[in-house]
């Protein structure tokens, strides 16, 4: 499982929002091997005096992502550098212009659909 939060500008990131949805999904398919189906993605967009963010540009984007833990430090620098590379090559987005988080929590402190993270049976990996 992994929720993906962006923190940015309303007046930069909304009109893009479904073309960063879909580079950053790519990426966690290609580098989590998340399936297609499972885009958990939210836009908490902010008015520009809202974020306070000197020495970035009006383009800086935070995106947050919060996971059951399991994945190894390799597979975590794996989508570290995918996400820099395909946020720049296609939204032009620089490298200095974006920050990642990953948060992770064991998946028994999550509840989804009736249960505890750690009962669900999933369908891809979480140790990769």
């Amino acid at each position: 499982m992994a929720q993906i939060k962006f923190y940015g500008r309303r007046d930069v990131w909304a009109p893009l929002r479904r073309e960063l949805s879909d580079v950053v999904h790519g990426c966690l398919t290609e580098a989590w091997r998340l399936p297609e189906d499972k885009r958990f993605h939210r836009f908490l967009l902010l008015d520009a005096e809202d974020l306070v963010c000197p020495q970035r540009s009006e383009r800086y984007l935070i995106v947050e992502i919060v996971c059951f833990q399991g994945r190894s430090e390799e597979a975590k620098r794996e989508l570290i550098r995918t996400l820099f590379a395909r946020t720049g090559e296609a939204l032009g987005l620089p490298a200095d212009d974006l920050e990642i988080v990953i948060m992770e929590s064991p998946q028994v402190n999550w509840g989804i659909r009736g249960v505890p993270g750690d009962e669900l049976a999933l369908t891809y990996p979480v140790t990769v």
